[in-house]
């Protein structure tokens, strides 16, 4: 049996560390020690590329490929179906450095699967799904950095074990100086934060309600902790950007976070930071103006947090419209001449490219006029800014003539289309059905585009209609001290569950009805206070609150009084879901492709191919061409010409030929890779890992890790 350490203090279970295997966890670079070829940062390194020069593996030989191990990291929800892995691992000198089901960092040896430690931290925080780790090192020691819930922990990356001289007893709370009047809570950090040198350069996701934190940039110090940097992404009286919002509203709104992650030009000492939406997502009379620098993609001096230029992709988001990922760092080549770039994807299915430097757009950008506003107090930006190329990787309007031939409700589903507003982008929400097209949430997701070293990117997309409307929010009686279960629920969960708690046909957002079958009341209450997944914790909420919207679950609808009045959104609309339109056997209603993989050529922006990512069997079986899938997930491409990605509903790993977009070879996982795969090598053995953690989609989850190579 191993050797089991206990540490109350730090909360920590570690595993007794092989001999040959701690030598090699002592990063020392000496004569007769093994080669390595390494994953070095999250989506591959600083320029999240998710790029690898290795040449081991390629089209001739890829169909060869074979199962080398297997880690389960634990913590899989096997009965709700509710757990997941987003990771994308680190490799560094034959250890891989993940995050399990249960959001516990790991070390296990790259080669074998072998866990080398495992936290157990306990500590009571926000559930949340992590992205990965960040690597650090000064030569002489290792860190991996670790968020748990609201908390960022720095480990000692040979042990595992807390770092106590950083921060607070090891960690720093990540609510600390984000606060505003009025908010709630929560805060998490779910994409693994930046390094330049001694420096660790962090972004947070929190609540998309009115009363979310402050979406501040910030970085400390990566040996103690202490902060360095603070970019107010909502502007304060004297900075620049502030008349781009009403007086005093970082006071009184929040979200403009970078969630997504961020890319780092070592050599200049920039990051590259993009942020997301203000707070509330779809309705903006309350921060009239573009706005910065929500919705931006922010330059910032490395050392200092100065902005030194930045480009907004939507003014006065009122789409949630978010940069989706982080962006990308590579060179094009235009006119004979190298130009050194960074790019971000969007959710309506653009990409804007920028001079590394100067943040001059490469490919003309143009202004367009958009609809107004027909909602009371919303003045929608009267223009968006296009790009006219890179070429688009999604369809730009959805409109009856776009309704799937073989919908199996096609007249039915026609007729509601004639009667939605849809048929080109950022049309405002109006009170009638608005459809979103590409979704809600792409387009381009979390998982990113891939760049191979010809400045070829590769972008995984999906195509779902997506239709919402807003609603005047419920009026509490008795000068806004009464609310009724119902009315909370109405203000806090209706917009992703639904107005008759029926959720939503994929299980992105799960039914609330029949909920005593599966929860308990208690359950649901612990659920509310921690969160889970894309849900965010109910911080805000009074006890009798969180109480009276349990019961209403229940069956029953209580009234209670409250003084929280200051705390309840003071936004007079709610929008009605995220309801991604299917027909009556579960498909989406739009014209196929529903999922996509586009390569497009970033010297020119012209596209070179675009394939179906991901296939229904049935529906191929009946001789419907494939149709692609949502997916989440981004793609590695290796220097060996082959391009892996799993991403799919159909739970399937993919090798596809970069040039060509041919599958090469696929393999069925345990659970579908809502991931990004990591490429790396260990003794000149390639290997390709891939995070087998399903639980979207209504997919089983999972808790693996699967690593290939070949025999």
């Amino acid at each position: 049996m191993p050797l089991l350490y206990k540490n109350y203090q730090r909360n920590l279970s570690l595993t007794r560390i092989p001999l040959a295997i701690l030598v090699s966890l002592l990063f020392i670079s000496s004569a007769g020690n093994p080669t390595y070829t390494d994953w070095t940062a999250y989506n591959g390194g600083n320029d999240c590329n998710h790029f690898s020069a290795l040449t081991q593996i390629n089209p001739a030989n890829v169909s060869q490929l074979k199962l080398a191990w297997e880690y389960a990291s634990g913590g899989a929800d096997s009965v709700k179906n509710t757990t997941q892995i987003q990771c994308n691992p680190l490799i560094i000198k034959g250890v891989m450095f993940g995050v399990s089901a249960a959001s516990q960092a790991f070390a296990i040896d790259a080669s074998t699967g072998k866990e080398i430690w495992k936290t157990n931290f306990q500590e009571k925080t926000f559930n949340m799904t992590s992205r990965g780790v960040t690597y650090w090192t000064d030569g002489k020691e290792a860190r991996i950095f670790f968020a748990y819930g609201a908390f960022l922990y720095a480990l000692n990356a040979q042990t595992g074990q807390v770092i106590f001289s950083f921060g607070t007893n090891g960690k720093i709370n990540l609510i600390d100086g984000i606060k505003r009047p009025g908010a709630d809570e929560y805060v998490v950090s779910n994409t693994p934060a930046v390094v330049y040198k001694n420096t660790l350069i962090v972004g947070t996701r929190v609540s998309e309600s009115a009363t979310a934190l402050l979406g501040d940039i910030r970085a400390f110090d990566t040996r103690t902790g202490h902060k360095i940097w603070t970019f107010h992404t909502i502007p304060r009286p004297n900075e620049f950007g502030y008349a781009t919002w009403e007086k005093q509203n970082y006071q009184n709104l929040g979200g403009a976070n970078n969630w997504m992650g961020m890319a780092i030009d070592q050599k200049r000492g920039i990051v590259y930071a993009p942020t997301g939406s203000a707070a509330f997502d779809f309705y903006g009379g309350n921060r009239k103006g573009d706005n910065l620098f929500a919705n931006c993609l922010l330059a910032l001096d490395a050392k200092t947090g100065k902005r030194l230029w930045h480009f907004q992709t939507v003014h006065h988001d009122i789409w949630d419209r978010d940069i989706p990922a982080p962006p990308n760092l590579f060179t094009i080549i235009q006119k004979g001449q190298k130009i050194d770039v960074v790019s971000v994807l969007s959710k309506q299915g653009f990409t804007f490219v920028f001079d590394r430097v100067t943040g001059k757009p490469i490919f003309p950008i143009e202004e367009r006029a958009f609809p107004a506003s027909k909602i009371s107090g919303e003045q929608a930006s009267p223009t968006q800014p296009i790009p006219l190329l890179p070429e688009p990787f999604t369809r730009q309007s959805f409109t009856e003539k776009d309704v799937n031939s073989f919908a199996s409700n096609r007249d039915e589903i026609i007729e509601q289309v004639r009667k939605a507003t849809t048929g080109q982008p950022f049309t405002p929400l109006g009170q009638n059905r608005t459809v979103f097209f590409p979704g809600t949430d792409g387009g381009a997701q979390w998982g990113g585009a891939a760049v191979d070293e010809n400045a070829i990117m590769y972008i995984p997309a999906k195509e779902n209609p997506v239709y919402s409307s807003l609603i005047e929010a419920p009026k509490s009686k008795e000068n806004h001290t009464l609310l009724s279960g119902k009315q909370l629920y109405q203000t806090y969960c209706q917009s992703c569950h639904g107005a008759n708690r029926e959720g939503n046909e994929d299980g992105t957002y799960p039914s609330l009805q029949k909920i005593e079958g599966k929860y308990s009341e208690t359950s649901m209450l612990q659920l509310m206070s921690k969160g889970r997944g894309m849900m965010p914790a109910f911080t805000q909420l009074q006890e009798a609150e969180s109480k009276a919207i349990v019961q209403f679950l229940f069956g029953k609808n209580t009234e209670i009084k409250t003084t929280n009045e200051s705390k309840l959104s003071k936004v007079p609309y709610l929008h009605t879901g995220y309801n991604r339109w299917y027909d009556s056997n579960g498909y989406p209603i739009s014209t196929p492709p529903w999922g996509t993989l586009t390569a497009i050529d970033m010297n020119t922006g012209k596209r070179r191919w675009q394939i179906p990512l991901g296939e229904y069997p049935e529906l191929t079986a009946k001789g419907i061409p494939i149709t692609g899938t949502d997916n989440y997930g981004g793609a590695a491409i290796t220097a060996g010409g082959v391009l892996f990605i799993a991403a799919t509903k159909d739970q399937q790993f993919r090798a596809i030929d970069r040039q060509t977009g041919k599958i090469l070879w696929q393999v069925a996982l345990p659970a579908a890779g809502y991931a990004s795969p990591s490429v790396y090598a260990v003794n000149g053995k390639q290997y390709v890992v891939i995070a087998c953690g399903g639980g979207k989609l209504k997919t089983k989850s999972g808790d693996k890790y699967l690593a290939f190579a070949l025999p």
